[in-house]
């Protein structure tokens, strides 16, 4: 077993744990990961590693947030809660626009879009973008307090960002959703409970579609390197989660686009795309 291979997949858990919920794009950091410390892996197991890796991330959202997705109530006598069930249609709404793109598409986007300049705009635009709306925002009260209070055309609209995400990389599928839904009014604590809620079908779908694609043969190697990424990223997504939910209640999302900003500074300098 290679231990080297092992200690880096830790490494690139804990950024998928932390820049999958956080609205930073966690593509965008991935991308200057690999370019620092690279796995000894096929590019076949890449492709798959960089989204099967988010099943771990998405484990933790059932778990922290399982009372309000799991539709059957076990509290004494079980029964069937109505504001799930009421809630679930519009989280497979939301999805709709990014999953047809996906099925359809998903190759030919990565082959179009999958640049580092892509996700260099993409990261200083929405970072902007965070900016503005939450500057506009800032004297506002909320129209829609809670995800039970969304409705289907809220999360079409919201479903629309997320398609953002899905067609340019670096955008940030977290941070793509939750400005949909602050443009619309919807405070900052709903906006990023329904991003993580919509996070679950698509990247189960997402990761099943790449698995099937790969494969079921996995050396050794790469199955303790994909459980690694995996573990981590789920453990550091617990905490991630829980600290982005105690932060907004507090402070706005602005010190995200001021990150953003930074990185995609960074990034242009490092790739030479500004001088």
């Amino acid at each position: 077993m290679d231990t080297v291979e092992i200690i880096k997949a830790v490494v690139f858990g804990v950024v998928q744990g932390v820049t999958e919920w956080l609205p930073i794009s966690s593509t965008g950091h991935m991308i200057l990961l690999d370019e620092f410390l690279q796995l000894d892996m096929t590019p076949e197991f890449m492709e798959m590693f960089y989204v099967v890796i988010q099943l771990g991330a998405i484990l933790a959202v059932l778990l922290l947030f399982w009372s309000k997705l799991c539709p059957v109530s076990f509290h004494g006598k079980p029964h069937l809660k109505k504001d799930v069930l009421a809630l679930w249609p519009k989280i497979i709404v939301a999805c709709i626009p990014a999953g047809v793109i996906g099925i359809l598409w998903s190759d030919m986007l990565n082959a179009l879009f999958f640049h580092p300049l892509v996700v260099i705009t993409m990261l200083a635009l929405f970072g902007v973008l965070f900016l503005v709306v939450e500057h506009q925002n800032k004297e506002k009260t909320p129209t829609i307090e809670s995800v039970e209070k969304l409705t289907y055309q809220a999360a079409l609209w919201i479903g629309m960002f997320q398609l953002i995400a899905a067609v340019l990389p670096g955008t940030s599928r977290s941070g793509a959703t939750i400005i949909g839904a602050r443009i619309i009014g919807v405070s900052r604590v709903a906006a990023a409970e329904f991003t993580f809620m919509m996070a679950v079908p698509v990247m189960f779908g997402a990761s099943a579609i790449k698995l099937m694609s790969f494969g079921i043969k996995f050396t050794a190697i790469e199955c303790a390197v994909l459980l690694t990424g995996m573990l981590v990223a789920f453990l550091v997504s617990i905490i991630s989660i829980r600290f982005l939910m105690s932060f907004i209640k507090k402070h706005d999302f602005r010190i995200f686009g001021w990150y953003r900003i930074a990185l995609a500074a960074a990034a242009a300098i490092y790739f030479g795309v500004i001088e």
